[in-house]
């Protein structure tokens, strides 16, 4: 988080936390919409503004398509609820606590099922192949964890995912699905929907049976910065949620 925000008033902190919960729960709608979350499950989470360490995070229980900016619940990086109505479910806290902990650059952590790269996980080799133009700069943003066997349970198992992470955006957790982090709540978002759709192609280019197309190895980006510098990644989610307003969603109550 930037010294920057640690830096508000009460009232601007507030403020800015309001902007980013309608960022989240947006978010969250279009994430529903596209088939992302696995029924009550999955979470994203996001480090707030304030002097002390809080993240904001969807509460156990609900589906994505019923959150809204006021429904999310802020907790501490021990788990406890600070505020908001629920309970933060035990899985979610092991893997995002522990991420937020371990890596401050991962302000934003989105942690879904999409079909694709949930499809892709569950391959031998759950590898995004050099193949489309967005694998030259997602490729190297990748790391593929293929030893989570089991569901999360412990935070030595959630200090192993974060550590894992290291310095990369993206994580295919083998049969299981994907973790993307951020500076941002956009970049986030953005980065995981690109890897999504990504992935979409390569998992239906290989449903013809024919060899995927190799891309030369000289074209990789290899940047691993922040997406938002070389993406419209504040463009993309604010487009989606001038087709929320437009639609009349009140994800942002």
């Amino acid at each position: 988080m930037s010294a920057v925000l640690k830096s508000l008033s009460s009232s601007e902190t507030e403020a800015a936390e309001w902007r980013l919960r309608c960022d989240m729960a947006a978010v969250f709608r279009v994430s529903a919409r596209l088939g992302w979350n696995e029924q009550i499950g999955n979470h994203n989470s996001l480090m707030l503004p304030g002097k002390e360490p809080t993240f904001l995070i969807n509460p156990r229980g609900w589906r994505f398509e019923e959150l809204t900016a006021s429904s999310l619940i802020v907790c501490d990086l021990d788990g406890r609820v600070l505020r908001g109505k629920g309970e933060l479910r035990k899985v979610a806290f092991h893997i995002h606590a522990r991420i937020h902990m371990r890596n401050p650059a991962a302000a934003c952590v989105v942690h879904v099922h999409p079909q694709y790269l949930t499809a892709l996980s569950m391959l031998e080799k759950p590898e995004l192949s050099l193949s489309h133009h967005n694998n030259l700069m997602l490729n190297d943003r990748v790391v593929i964890d293929l030893e989570g066997d089991e569901p999360v349970a412990d935070n030595s198992e959630g200090d192993r995912i974060a550590d894992l992470m290291g310095n990369k955006t993206i994580m295919i957790m083998a049969s299981h699905g994907v973790t993307v982090v951020g500076a941002t709540v956009h970049e986030a978002f953005d980065e995981c929907h690109s890897a999504e759709r990504t992935a979409m192609y390569q998992v239906t280019a290989m449903s013809t049976g024919q060899k995927l197309r190799q891309l030369p190895d000289r074209l990789r980006r290899g940047y691993t910065g922040a997406w938002g510098d070389k993406v419209d990644a504040r463009m993309h989610l604010d487009a989606w949620r001038r087709i929320l307003d437009k639609e009349g969603d009140d994800y942002a109550t």
